[in-house]
C-alpha cells in the first residue's frame, strides 16, 4: 500500500482512491503504476515496461505512450513542473510523488480460476476476463468476447458477472442471467470455453503452473 497526495494505492485490492473516491484504471493501467511506484525512483527502461506489461505479447511503443497518458488522465497528472509520472526522454517513465508506503494486510483467502489446466490468480477488486490483453485473464478465442465477464472480489465474496458477451457465459449448465456469487469449484464457460473457479484459506496449490496477470490462454 503507498500514499502520494491524495491518493492510495492498494496492490493487494487492486484499488486507487483519491480523497476515499474509487479512481478507475483498467487493469494495464494499474499495473503499469504498480510497476512505476515499485521501482521509484529509478526511471524503468521502456523495454522493462514491455516485459513487465506484456510478457507472452509484441505491442509498440505508441501502446506503451498510450499507457502512459491514460494513467496520467486518471490522476489528473497535468503540472508539468511537478509531474506524477516523469518522461526520461528516450529512456522510459519514473514515479516522481514523494511515497509513503506501508504494508497491506494480507487476505487470508486465495482465489483462482483454471483454464486449460493453467491458473490465474485473482485479487481484491474487479478481475476482467476476455480477449482483450488488457484483461485480467485474457483468453484468446474467437468465441470469446472482447470484454466478456468479470469478476468483482470484495472481502469473503467473488461475484461473476458477464459483461454483454456474444456467446454468452454459463455456471454449470445454467446460462447466467445476472450477478452470481461464485463456490470453490464452480464450473463456467466463457462462450464455450471452459474454467474452474477455485478458492482456499491454505494458499495457492503448487501442482499448477501459476500464468502472469495478463498471459493469454489460447491456442
Amino acid at each position: 500500500m503507498a500514499r502520494f497526495g491524495p491518493f492510495e494505492f492498494d496492490a493487494a485490492r487492486r484499488q486507487v482512491t483519491r480523497d476515499g473516491r474509487d479512481v478507475h484504471l483498467t487493469p494495464k493501467a494499474f499495473d503499469l503504476l504498480g510497476v512505476l511506484i515499485e521501482a521509484a525512483p529509478r526511471v524503468v527502461p521502456k523495454a522493462e515496461l514491455h516485459k513487465r506489461l506484456w510478457p507472452t505479447s509484441f505491442v509498440s511503443d505508441a501502446t506503451l505512450v498510450g499507457l502512459v497518458k491514460e494513467l496520467r488522465r486518471a490522476l489528473d497528472d497535468h503540472d508539468p513542473g511537478a509531474p506524477i509520472i516523469r518522461t526520461a526522454q528516450r529512456v522510459g517513465y519514473a514515479f516522481s510523488r514523494a511515497l509513503t508506503v506501508a504494508q497491506s494486510p494480507a487476505s487470508s483467502v486465495w482465489r483462482w480460476i483454471l483454464v486449460d489446466e493453467r491458473r490465474v490468480s485473482l485479487s481484491e477488486g474487479e478481475n476482467t476476463i476476455g480477449r482483450d490483453p488488457s484483461s485480467t485473464v485474457w483468453i484468446d478465442f474467437a468465441r470469446v468476447s472482447r470484454q466478456h465477464a468479470r469478476i468483482t472480489v470484495s472481502g469473503t465474496r467473488a461475484v461473476l458477472e458477464d459483461v454483454g458477451s456474444k456467446n454468452g457465459t454459463t455456471v454449470g449448465a445454467a446460462p447466467l442471467a445476472g450477478p452470481r456469487d461464485l463456490r470453490d469449484g464452480d464450473r463456467l464457460a466463457f462462450g464455450g470455453v471452459e474454467a474452474t473457479y477455485r478458492t482456499s484459506q491454505s494458499g495457492l496449490p503448487t501442482v499448477t503452473e501459476e500464468w502472469p496477470r495478463g498471459a493469454s490462454l489460447g491456442a
